[in-house]
């Protein structure tokens, strides 16, 4: 009895026991199911994310390609293996002005085939970098006096004397260059780094002989800049604003008036602009380094209203076929367009009557002022004199002229100088300033990078990434 007694016992405690242990490895093994599971939800979220990211990539190279309508949509995703891993869907939004596309709006969402409802959402701002990353871009040789301020890209084809104060890149494409008399090379400046063999002045590509500027930041020599790359078609612009919703074509003015001599634009800051028929202008004695001395028509004597316009958000685009006066206070994003492309012969120019302002500083307004030929400021102009905007002067230069005993106290730019000549706002004889500006002032403004107004050239070709975030 005693032994079957003992039995029954070990038989109850094998069961209780061994119950007691198939149950812990039961839960032993549950709880290494649900973290092994964990696991691969865990491992499947970071792997949504990538694939999420490869489709952003992909997008881009499908953008820089010209092929983007075709890459759109659902696409498998595989990993280096050939293994499929899940897959992507792509869809984009575009940010047009007079049917250019300003900027692209990416939404990525990445899933796996293991964990489908596990997605990641990518939201990605692609844009391509427009010439108001520069505070200067000239395709000339150029001296920046001492009493310069630059903040921002200063880059040139040719050789450059920068004796002012640089907050950033001064850029050459020359190795050396030809310093001349006119860039104050005579005598030689042969402590500064450059080198006298017999009557020629050879420089440095960039070089200076004041202690204003940071030498650290001279660059040279560089890649060249293509400045047929960014010469702009003028019949496109011409086109659109004939044809597209809030652009505007203007004449030569004689066929409106017969005494016209050009339009004044006059940005008002309700959002608008005046246009006036120039009938007639005063002329002042002047000296370019082109054209010698010569009477410039630059003052404005008499005009008639000929309308007031909206700037629309559609395409805010004027090209008008004729020499413009400009100023005023821009609401907006707008281009002005001075050209002829009517007459073969004949290059307009911009004239920059008086101040050009921005109703508001955030990227909201933007100007681009476009000149065929010559982009000059007016001797008319205020003694402290404040611009903001992108100056392009296709064929020829900004500046001002020299006019004799016209001494102005200060210039500060707000935004971007393009231009194909030699950049000239101050004149000096000897070391004594004989005419243009004291003090001047150049700050290239970033809202304006990425986010133009239409028709501004693009300095870089490729697309690329401007914001990132996950929603």
């Amino acid at each position: 009895m005693i032994k079957k007694k003992r039995k029954s016992i070990i038989v109850i405690l094998t069961l209780v026991f061994g119950s007691a242990f198939l149950l812990m490895v039961s839960g032993l093994l549950g709880l290494l199911s649900l973290q092994l599971k964990e696991a691969s939800q865990k491992a499947s979220w970071y792997e949504s994310l990538e694939i999420a990211e490869a489709g952003v990539n992909y997008y881009r190279w499908c953008l820089n390609n010209g092929i983007e309508d075709q890459c759109l949509g659902d696409k498998d995703f595989y990993d280096v293996e050939g293994e499929l891993m899940g897959t992507f869907s792509l869809s984009a939004t575009s940010t047009e002005s007079c049917g250019q596309t300003i900027k692209r709006n990416i939404v990525s969402i990445g899933r796996t085939d293991d964990f489908p409802n596990m997605k990641r959402e990518i939201n990605v701002l692609y844009g391509r970098a427009s010439v108001a990353k520069y505070a200067y871009l000239i395709n000339d040789n150029v001296w920046a006096g001492p009493d310069r301020e630059i903040r921002g890209l200063y880059h040139s084809n040719g050789g450059i004397r920068m004796d002012g104060e640089n907050q950033s890149l001064v850029i050459s494409d020359k190795d050396e260059w030809v310093c001349t008399s006119s860039f104050g090379c005579s005598p030689c400046p042969v402590n500064n780094g450059c080198r006298q063999e017999g009557n020629t002045c050879y420089c440095p590509g960039v070089f200076t002989t004041t202690e204003k500027s940071n030498p650290d930041l001279f660059s040279y020599p560089n890649d060249y800049f293509d400045f047929s790359g960014i010469t702009i078609d003028l019949t496109d612009i011409k086109t659109a604003a004939n044809t597209c919703f809030g652009g505007l074509y203007l004449p030569p003015s004689i066929d409106l008036n017969n005494n016209g001599k050009g339009y004044h634009v006059v940005f008002q800051n309700n959002g608008t602009f005046n246009v006036y028929i120039i009938t007639d202008l005063n002329r002042y004695y002047g000296y370019n380094n082109e054209e010698g001395w010569h009477y410039d028509y630059f003052g404005i004597n008499k005009q008639t209203l000929y309308g007031n316009y909206p700037i629309e958000e559609n395409c805010s685009l004027a090209f008008i076929e004729d020499d413009v006066w400009v100023e005023g206070t821009v609401r907006g994003k707008f281009t002005l367009a001075s050209a002829n492309i009517i007459d073969p012969n004949k290059d307009t120019n911009v004239v920059i009557y008086n101040n050009i302002n921005y109703t508001e500083l955030d990227g909201t307004d933007g100007l681009l002022v476009l000149g065929e030929n010559n982009v000059l400021i007016s001797p008319t102009a205020p003694d402290i004199m404040e611009l903001r905007g992108i100056f392009l002067a296709q064929k020829g230069r900004f500046g001002i002229n020299h006019y004799s005993s016209i001494i102005k106290d200060r210039l500060e730019i707000y935004g971007s100088i393009v231009s194909n000549g030699r950049v000239g706002t101050q004149w000096t004889s000897g070391s004594s300033i004989i005419s243009g500006f004291l003090i001047r002032e150049n700050y290239f403004d970033t809202n304006m990078v990425y986010s133009p107004p239409p028709f501004v050239p693009y300095s870089e070709y490729d697309f690329r990434i401007i914001n990132w975030e996950e929603q």
